[in-house]
Parts: C-alpha cells; structure tokens; sequence
C-alpha cells in the first residue's frame, strides 16, 4: 500500500521551475560638450519654473514637445541625473534648439559656461519683449 501511495504521489508532484532573472545592461552615457550640459540643466530649470515661453519662441521644429515629454515621463530623476539621461536621449533635440537659437540671437553657447550665463541670456531676450513684465 505505500508503495502505491508513493506511485501516487509522484504522479502529481509540482514542480515549480526556477524563475529566470536577467538584469538590464547597464546604461551606456555618451560624452556630451559641456555646452550642451549646462544648456540642459538650464533648460530643466526652466522647465521647472513653468518658463519656457522664450524658448518656446526659438522653437520651430518641435524639439521642445519631445524633451518635454521625457522630462515629465522621468519626473523622479534629481536633476542631474535628468540631465544625463535626457541627452542620452535627445541630445539631437537639445542640439537643434540651440541652432535655433544660435541663428536668432547670434550668440555662441560655447562661450556660456554656467546656469547664470544662460539666465543672464534669457532675461535680456524677455526684456526685448514690448510690454513684458519683467
């Protein structure tokens, strides 16, 4: 009798396979001009702000919709990882924009080396506003 509740037994044992972990490779980052860096991370302060409606002035081929969107979709990243990550990604976005800016104000981003160059850049062209406010 044990042996034919040991044959049953073994008919229905479970097996439950062991589970297959695969981890993501770790993120390759390029090597981004240090331009283009603080570009970003003043842009992302920007964004922060609500202040982007002088960029969005520069803006004609809808680079500031798609880095937008990454920005909100990668909220919890500190900014500097953000700024990072969003030029890993759309590095050809922030590069375009800054052409457009380079052929509208003539400026060389180059030659902006901190967050208070771009800030500096950015009050000057809301003052040639008429009628701003600030």
């Amino acid at each position: 009798m044990t042996e034919e509740l040991n044959k049953n037994n073994d008919e229905f044992e479970v097996v439950v396979p062991e589970a297959n972990r695969e981890e993501m490779p770790k993120a390759e980052f390029k090597e981004q001009p240090a331009y283009l860096v603080n570009f970003a991370n003043f842009y992302i302060a920007k964004y922060n702000q609500n202040d982007l409606e002088i960029m969005g002035s520069f803006d004609k081929k809808g680079n500031i919709l798609d880095i937008n969107t990454y920005l909100l979709n990668n909220i919890n990243f500190s900014r500097k990882e953000l700024v990072k990550h969003v030029l890993n990604v759309h590095d050809y976005n922030f590069k375009s924009l800054l052409d457009e800016v380079v052929a509208k104000s003539n400026i060389d981003p180059e030659s902006f080396a901190t967050f208070e160059d771009w800030d500096k850049w950015y009050e000057a062209e809301r003052n040639q506003i008429p009628g701003s406010l600030s």
